[in-house]
């Protein structure tokens, strides 16, 4: 019966939870309340709660019970010790997904996958809306990326510690997503977590690497955890880095984390980059990193209470913050200054949409390179990045 009140108590959980929280801290804030969940009732627990979500807006006419079901049935690949809560309607359990979900497709004829990601009609025109659909259903891996001169370092505690990895790269390594690094890994000095996706914006930063006038002021404008400026400084090195933010605390985190990354050097700032009047130590900057505040809808498949909760008009909001954002940074760019736009999105109006209102706005500024980098293939995040370069003044 001990599954039968995860599931019970699963239930109790969804019906609470409002999406006002993220998910991780809900559910933490829940275990904290309730010492009588050990660590195998929390992961249960917990998993349950992500497979509902998984779900997005698919079967929501459905009660909350069968909808957690159908959840756990799609996303587990065998039925495992979940078989006591199906009652013998259900199908034989099959490994194969495409079979889970034709049975779906029977047992509950209102069942589509558009369902899950409804938005369709918003997104990027290189997107497969069904394979973005159904990477939902599946965990992501945790990707590190290994800092420069630290591969065979890293890759000798890994196996020391016998924790399994994938190489991808040199320089990216792929984990099951609930590996324990931290105590085999010095985290940002050898190792930086970093999306497989996030971490491909090094082909970005290499353009402006290899320009024979070599970027000296770069300014990382929303600078948040901060992954991209150590990203930046392991690429182009010989750079005086700022970094701004709108909250003093993501600055304070900053400093830290720089300081486990050996970032001793660096001005920063807090900014409201929407409004245009807001003080700047440089005039002008070689390269102006703009990590927009976004959707967020390329991370989805990790936080998927973020896709059941989301409202279609918030799509426009962050087209707009964006619009703005780009609008008082670009100005100040230096002459020959690379422009790097990126989101965490896969909606057009953030990503192409942008792409136009820059070359619109600014017809100095001519485009590099863009790409969407599809992460839902190879179960990561999906982003979007476009780099421009000022031509003339």
């Amino acid at each position: 019966m001990r599954f039968q009140s995860y599931f019970n108590t699963s239930i109790s959980l969804i019906k609470k939870y409002d999406g006002s929280v993220p998910l991780v801290h809900f559910l933490k804030q829940y275990f904290s309340q309730n010492k009588k969940h050990g660590s195998k009732d929390r992961k249960f627990i917990s998993h349950l709660c992500y497979c509902y979500y998984r779900l997005g807006h698919a079967l929501k006419e459905l009660p909350a019970e069968e909808k957690l079901k159908a959840a756990i049935y799609l996303c587990n690949d065998e039925a495992g010790e979940w078989r006591i809560l199906f009652d013998e309607s259900w199908n034989e359990w099959s490994k194969n997904l495409q079979e889970r979900i034709n049975f779906l497709f029977k047992k509950f004829p209102s069942f589509s996958l558009k369902d899950i990601f409804p938005w369709q009609d918003e997104l990027s025109g290189t997107i497969d809306a069904t394979a973005l659909a159904l990477s939902h259903l599946i965990q992501p891996d945790l990707f590190l990326r290994i800092r420069p001169n630290k591969e065979k370092a890293v890759a000798e505690k890994l196996q020391t510690n016998k924790i399994s990895f994938k190489q991808l790269s040199s320089t990216c390594l792929s984990l099951p997503n609930s590996s324990k690094i931290d105590s085999a890994l010095n985290i940002d000095e050898e190792v930086v977590v970093q999306d497989h996706s996030s971490q491909r914006i090094t082909e970005f930063l290499k353009l402006p690497a290899n320009d024979s006038q070599l970027p000296t002021q770069l300014w990382d404008c929303c600078a948040a955890s901060g992954g991209k400026s150590i990203l930046a400084m392991d690429v182009l090195q010989n750079v005086q880095l700022t970094v701004s933010d709108v909250r003093s605390s993501i600055l304070q985190n900053l400093k830290q984390r720089f300081a486990k990354a050996g970032i001793k050097k660096y001005n920063s700032f807090i900014a409201d980059l929407i409004k245009p009047a807001f003080s700047i130590q440089h005039s002008t900057f070689n390269i102006i990193l703009c990590d927009a505040p976004c959707s967020g809808s390329g991370t989805w498949s990790r936080t998927p209470e973020q896709l059941f909760f989301f409202d279609q008009e918030k799509i426009n909001e962050y087209a707009a913050l964006q619009k703005k954002i780009i609008s008082n940074t670009i100005p100040h760019l230096a002459k020959d200054g690379y422009f790097l736009y990126i989101t965490c999105s896969v909606f057009k109006k953030e990503n192409e949409d942008a792409v136009d209102f820059i070359q619109q706005q600014f017809p100095s500024l001519q485009l590099i390179k863009k790409e969407l980098l599809k992460g839902y293939e190879i179960k990561a995040d999906s982003m979007f990045a476009a780099l421009f370069k000022r031509v003339n003044m």
